[in-house]
């Protein structure tokens, strides 16, 4: 009979609280359990109640690593109801904006990666190197995280030309260090030991689960938004999906460092091609209709879906960020495995629950059996068995 390892849902190397239970036949891993619904923020109901432009900065709240992902995403799916194009300035404007997002993203993975190894060294480089990139990222938007900057029909402000210098020296030295942090990763035996091999993903099963991202270039999925459904500046500019075929820890980890290499050459070019002109076409009125906003997040694809009743609210805002789809594949991966391989396992999806919460009321009549002061009730009446339990 198996034994039950309770992982979470606080625990040191969990970021966000959440609930792993492995079956355990001693030291070996034969299944496992994901328990989700702990950080659920009701976001797709708050849409609703949310002018379109007040959606689009509700949306940056579902991660603030990702604030840039769902912004854009939220502003394609607008665009795509009323049927405008944003101009060029602003659609080379969004990409250097993403790219960005995309390498403080990754590093701070590498960062939290290294921590969970308990490789202090590559955690403390990944954090240092990281904040340029929030520099950078300040200086353009305002703001660190939550750039409060995309809009339906381009961005909010213009950037003026002679940050442009400074941002292209962040980059530069930010490539540098990922060539001598990747180098000091590859390099290593007890790090490879750690990772190669371990965490196994099939090309077949990663396309059964549905991963996306770097999930699933990591086991030979050559799959990527912004070459297959384009978006952005994306086509104007030379650079590389990156697909590794092992499908192991490793290979989820090389697709990370070398895409921050594709993003750095990504910004560089969209910074020497820049175009002039405005940054938003107007938007005066969202008509009847229904429109789709995907793109390619740091973790994935990010997918917002957006239906208009024509008045100044969205009638439905669904949400899927990446995480969604890339959890379910922890099961296969730590199937054999030991049981300190675990929790490096579920890490190298780069999981961010508070993306993924959501909640579903299912009703043959149509009528909600249970409101919000419900909820709330019931989580009182738990937290008051837990008091005597206790």
């Amino acid at each position: 009979m198996s034994t039950i390892i309770p992982i979470g849902p606080f625990h040191p190397v969990l970021e966000e609280p959440e609930y792993i239970q492995l079956y355990v036949d001693g030291e070996t891993v034969e299944s496992a359990d994901i328990d989700l619904g702990r950080i659920h923020r009701g976001m797709e109901l708050l849409a609703q109640e949310k002018t379109f432009d007040q959606d689009i900065f509700l949306v940056e709240r579902i991660c603030g690593i990702c604030s840039a992902s769902h912004s854009w995403a939220t502003s394609l799916a607008i665009e795509d109801i009323v049927g405008v194009t944003p101009p060029d300035r602003a659609r080379y404007l969004r990409t250097i904006v993403h790219e960005l997002e995309r390498l403080h993203s990754h590093m701070l993975w590498v960062g939290l990666a290294g921590h969970i190894l308990g490789y202090w060294t590559v955690f403390m480089w990944g954090w240092k190197y990281r904040e340029p990139v929030l520099d950078a990222l300040e200086m353009i938007t305002g703001n660190r995280q939550h750039y409060a900057w995309y809009k339906a029909g381009g961005v909010r402000r213009d950037v003026a030309d002679e940050i442009w210098p400074e941002v292209l020296k962040i980059i530069d030295e930010f490539a540098g260090n990922v060539d001598m942090l990747t180098g000091a990763i590859l390099d290593d035996p007890v790090i490879l030991s750690r990772l190669k091999g371990v965490g196994l993903l099939t090309k077949e099963d990663a396309i059964h689960y549905g991963c996306l991202g770097p999930t699933a270039r990591g086991s030979g999925v050559d799959i990527d938004v912004r070459r297959d459904d384009d978006y952005g500046a994306y086509s104007e500019v030379d650079w590389d999906v990156i697909v590794q075929p092992d499908g192991d820890c490793l290979a989820v980890s090389v697709v990370r460092l070398l895409e921050m290499k594709e993003a750095c050459k990504i910004i560089k070019q969209c910074i020497e091609k820049l175009p002039g002109g405005p940054i938003a076409t107007e938007i005066r009125e969202i008509p009847r209709g229904e429109g789709i906003g995907h793109i390619e997040a740091p973790r994935g694809e990010a997918f917002h879906y957006i239906r208009s009743n024509g008045t100044n609210m969205p009638e439905r805002h669904k949400m899927r960020a990446p995480t969604f789809l890339n959890i379910p594949s922890f099961r296969p991966r730590v199937k054999g495995e030991t049981i300190s391989d675990a929790v490096l396992i579920f890490a190298i999806i780069d999981p961010c629950y508070s993306c993924t919460e959501r909640m579903a009321v299912l009703d043959p009549s149509g009528k909600p059996f249970m409101t919000g002061v419900d909820l709330i009730k019931l989580s009182h009446e738990k937290t008051e068995k837990l008091r005597r339990e206790f």
